[in-house]
């Protein structure tokens, strides 16, 4: 079957190749919301904290603000969408019915970058806090990151059941110990003295108030927009819910509260962090703009060294609760291209017993683990573990970003073009937020250009961009399958056409 004026052949498949590709179902709404919210927790153990250098205080608040909004308008547009083509390959089936096999391929292709690579950035941060709870020689570094591979992967693909339940312990957990954090601190809080406590030296840069109580926007509003990239990490990844939309027991009227209701979970933690982690005394806003455990800096704050390796560890669940999810979604995501035939079709095949995409998962975990330990073994230990931080964060960042701008105008194109879908939820925000969401993202990534680590990140993400649309190109244009993502296009561009 030829689809001649998008350049795209396809195959109808038997039934053998879909039930040796099959799912099972079992999500409901709260394992919904732990998917989400546990994606993104990790954010606000760690990485946020960055913005202060750049904004102040003040700077760091409104900037959460902004891309609030963005978020919102994201959400509200995927909780739409999700529902209404509850399909596994989420963003790409958003893009695919809106804008036809290339526009799907190509968003795929971002949402790949940024679930690839985003384990690799969280297993180095928690090997680094393993390394230093234990105080281990950082030189073994790669062993631990296949340990915590092996170890989430195998929780992934043995059992959907267990796979939730354990994304719901560990999120729980890990709010948990953010509620207790804020518990202890409130008490504990100055705010003028401590999250004041940024001024702008002769060069530009940051300087600490030794007394506080300096502005709350001592770089402007040019700070703001500079902060925009770091507060990006306080909500990065609830876009992956919808991933999940195959294995929802009734994603029409799961995935819209499940979105929804993590988005609010993370909006009210965001404001708390930002708040109460500067306004410690001895911890500040100054100190947090370089630290690398802002979490741990403000329980030591609070409870001093003694249990240093206890609070090391209740830190560490964040980043466990982010680095399992996102492996699931890794895995669903590379699943759906696969066995619509954008990538090879091997990579769909799910475990017959357990009914996951086991292979999936460890293609994407073997991709992320080779980049990982090829910088590694290039630039040494110290190096390249920054460059890993630094230089893949920046390149999963960005392929979120281009993934956001692409779903917003698959919501715009869908409202206008297939008005008459069944859309059991309806976003409040519309077409305006996601106009919104599209301003944002573009902004942000503006401001991205000018970390120098942004451009070493980008010219990697371009050449997987020109391997990936040259396979597609030559190969995989051709063996495209009617996967439930194609047939809902294709029967859908049919009925546009005859509108």
């Amino acid at each position: 079957m030829d689809n001649s004026t998008a350049g795209v052949s396809y195959k109808k498949a038997d039934a053998s190749y879909f039930d040796k590709r099959g799912l099972s179902r079992y999500a409901g709404v709260w394992s919904l919301w732990a998917l989400g919210v546990g994606a993104v927790i990790s954010g606000h153990f760690s990485g946020w904290n960055f913005g202060f250098a750049t904004g102040g205080w003040g700077g760091m608040l409104v900037a959460g603000m902004i891309i609030a909004v963005m978020y919102l308008g994201l959400t509200f547009s995927i909780a739409e969408m999700s529902p209404a083509l509850p399909h596994t390959g989420a963003a790409y089936s958003f893009a695919r019915t809106a804008m036809g096999p290339w526009g799907g391929f190509l968003t795929g292709l971002c949402e790949n970058v940024e679930y690839v690579l985003t384990p690799a950035v969280i297993v180095t941060f928690i090997t680094a806090y393993v390394n230093s709870i234990l105080g281990l020689d950082p030189a073994y570094s790669p062993l631990l990151w296949i340990l915590f591979y092996g170890v989430f992967l195998a929780l992934n693909v043995f059992g959907l059941e267990l796979s939730f339940k354990v994304t719901l312990v560990i999120t729980l957990i890990s709010l948990a110990v953010l509620v207790f954090f804020w518990i202890s601190a409130i008490p504990n809080m100055d705010f003028s003295r401590w999250a004041l406590n940024i001024g702008v030296g002769p060069d530009g840069s940051a300087i600490e108030l030794p007394e506080g109580n300096g502005d709350w926007f001592p770089f402007g509003f040019s700070g703001v927009l500079a902060t925009l990239p770091f507060a990006v990490w306080l909500f990065l990844a609830i876009e992956q819910l919808p991933l999940a939309a195959e294995e929802s027991v009734d994603p029409k009227r799961d995935m819209p509260k499940g979105i929804i209701l993590g988005i609010i979970t993370l909006m009210i933690s965001a404001f708390m962090i930002v708040l109460l982690n500067p306004s410690l005394p001895g911890v500040g806003a100054f100190h947090l703009g370089s630290a690398l455990e802002p979490l741990l800096d403000g329980f030591k704050a609070i409870y001093g060294d003694s249990g240093v390796v206890i609070l090391g560890l209740v830190a560490l669940t964040g980043l466990i609760a982010s680095f399992h999810t996102i492996l699931y979604a890794q895995g669903r995501q590379i699943y759906s291209l696969s066995r619509a035939g954008y990538f090879p079709t091997a990579l769909s095949v799910t475990h017959p017993a357990y009914k996951t995409p086991y292979v999936a998962m460890m293609a994407g975990a073997a991709v992320g683990l080779a980049v990982m330990l090829v910088i590694w073994f290039a630039l040494g230990a110290e190096q390249g573990g920054t460059v890993i931080g630094a230089v893949l964060l920046n390149m999963a960042v960005f392929g979120a970003m281009f993934s956001y701008i692409m779903q917003a105008i698959s919501f715009i194109i869908l409202r206008k073009k297939l008005p008459n879908i069944e859309r059991p939820f309806r976003s409040p925000l519309g077409i305006p937020g996601a106009a919104l969401t599209i301003g944002i993202a573009v902004v942000t990534l503006i401001y991205q250009v000018q970390d120098p680590n942004f451009f070493k990140g980008v010219v990697w993400v371009v050449v997987w961009f020109a391997v990936a649309i040259a396979y597609f190109a030559i190969v995989g244009r051709h063996r495209l399958i009617l996967s439930p993502e194609e047939e809902f296009a294709m029967g859908h561009k049919e009925a546009a056409s005859l509108a």
